[in-house]
């Protein structure tokens, strides 16, 4: 086959104003969706230094505010957006996968949707929780990029899937500036089709998203830039306790959140969860406060100064930080709060580096907490490429590169062992997919529709009278 000569393929190129305007209207949306990331972590940084300033006047002031706090944003939350709570995450999965129509992806996102989530998660962070905004990203950015698609010229290459993966890519680039680590998220969490990875707009849309944040808060490391000293064969077996014990408690956390957020659990306390979700959410913002009391505040809010202080050499922790932190980051997911569990996640593998290079008496326990990082992170959210990726680029140098990537892969390899996806199963939960703890059920996102059988459906759990506080009855089947 002959190829056309240049100056016909550039006429043609540019004769298609369709073409120029879908790219035009991408590449606006983008920059919307990296400025509305921007938004949400201002809001978030202030709702966290409210609470702080709160915490400094009075340190018993969580056990009363944070309770309260949290049952004021899930009652908002149920009340008016249902499809705000949560990570969000899960909700982008939902509306990507196949055969939903209009209405029901406008539960999961959209415009209102967005600004709904970057008020909720604002709340959540005011509440002192134990919650991030790396989720909530995701669900803002991915909004504001599926709303162009009511500004895109007719018969355009570019669909509402594409543009939703192009979204929360977008998020996390713009939350971590991390460019590449958005990029890797689009390609391993939120689409399974690697013929449809190439396309060069999406890609530019996601850098663009992320360029936004970095002309706001400058081009600087989430967690500021990690100095890792020479490394040698003395890392190996401290290294491979962290990836063994990152990827244990990465797996326990993702199965019990699983657990906990999909109802398939019949204990007491989530049968109260459906049917008092408020004096539940109120419940676990008191638990969470407790436990914040007890660790003299380390366990509060996102982990980013208990995190940012290990990394810098200053262990302000005590040996009970790593299991505080874990069950103050389960309540505050289980309370139903909008929020994510990226920044807990790194918090958490953080303490883990950083316990094991005590217990070893090794001397690189920067490079140690670094492979904590990686290996939770990686396992609770069985994304081992895009945790990689993310703690990657915190590292000054490459000496530490294949380091990671194994600690990332072995540590979600231990978690694949205890149980499935949790994002995954957290969206078949949303779409009234049937999830057998087993991986069964999940969203395809790769072509083929939801479960064509009616006998295999499982509603999802019924929603909470907002006025009540007491589950609803199921709606007619």
């Amino acid at each position: 086959m002959s190829e056309r000569p240049i100056p016909e393929a550039l006429r043609e190129e540019l004769s298609d104003w369709r073409r120029w305007a879908a790219r035009a209207v991408v590449l606006v949306f983008a920059a919307l969706s990296g400025l509305s990331v921007v938004a949400l972590t201002w809001l978030g940084e202030e709702a966290l230094e409210l609470f702080y300033a709160l915490q400094e006047r009075a340190w018993w002031s969580p056990l009363l505010w944070t309770p309260l706090c949290t049952a004021l944003v899930v009652w908002a939350v149920r009340r008016w957006c249902p499809g705000a709570g949560g990570s969000g995450i899960p909700q982008v999965l939902a509306a990507m996968e196949p055969g939903q129509s209009p209405q029901e992806r406008r539960r999961f996102v959209s415009l209102s949707m967005s600004l709904a989530k970057i008020l909720g998660t604002a709340g959540s962070l005011v509440a002192g929780l134990t919650v991030g905004r790396e989720g909530p990203s995701v669900q803002v950015a991915a909004g504001v990029m599926h709303h162009a698609r009511r500004w895109l010229p007719d018969r355009t290459a570019i669909n509402e899937h594409g543009l939703m993966v192009a979204g929360g890519a977008a998020g996390v680039a713009a939350a971590f500036n991390t460019p590449l680590g958005g990029v890797m998220f689009a390609i391993e969490e939120l689409t399974r089709r690697p013929e449809q990875r190439s396309s060069g707009l999406l890609m530019a849309a996601i850098v663009l998203a992320g360029l936004m944040g970095v002309s706001v808060y400058g081009n600087n490391a989430y967690f500021g830039v990690i100095q890792v000293p020479s490394l040698s064969w003395s890392l190996f077996l401290p290294g491979l306790l962290v990836a063994l014990l990152s990827g244990l408690a990465g797996g326990l956390f993702s199965r019990l959140l699983i657990r906990s957020l999909t109802g398939v659990s019949t204990d007491r306390f989530s049968q109260w969860r459906r049917r008092f979700p408020i004096r539940f959410a109120a419940g676990c913002g008191f638990f969470v406060a407790v436990i914040g009391v007890v660790s003299h505040g380390a366990t509060l809010g996102s982990g980013y100064q208990p995190t940012r202080l290990l990394l810098e050499g200053h262990d302000t922790t005590s040996a009970l930080y790593v299991p505080l932190r874990f069950i103050s980051s389960w309540l505050s997911a289980w309370s139903g709060a909008p929020g994510g569990i990226f920044a807990p996640c790194l918090a958490i593998g953080a303490g883990i580096g950083s316990d094991v290079a005590t217990w070893t008496g090794h001397p690189a326990a920067t490079a140690l907490i670094a492979l904590g990082m990686v290996g939770f992170l990686a396992a609770a959210t069985q994304t081992p490429i895009t945790a990689f990726i993310i703690v990657m680029e915190m590292v000054d140098g490459h000496t530490m590169v294949l380091s990671l990537m194994a600690c990332a892969l072995l540590a979600s390899g231990v978690s694949r062992l205890l149980g499935p996806s949790l994002y995954t199963q957290l969206a078949a939960h949303m779409l009234g997919l049937p999830g057998d703890g087993a991986g069964h059920g999940a969203p395809t996102t790769s072509g083929s529709g939801p479960s064509s059988d009616p006998a295999s459906a499982q509603p999802p759990v019924p929603a909470a009278d907002p006025v009540s506080d007491k589950a609803s009855p199921p709606a007619p089947q």
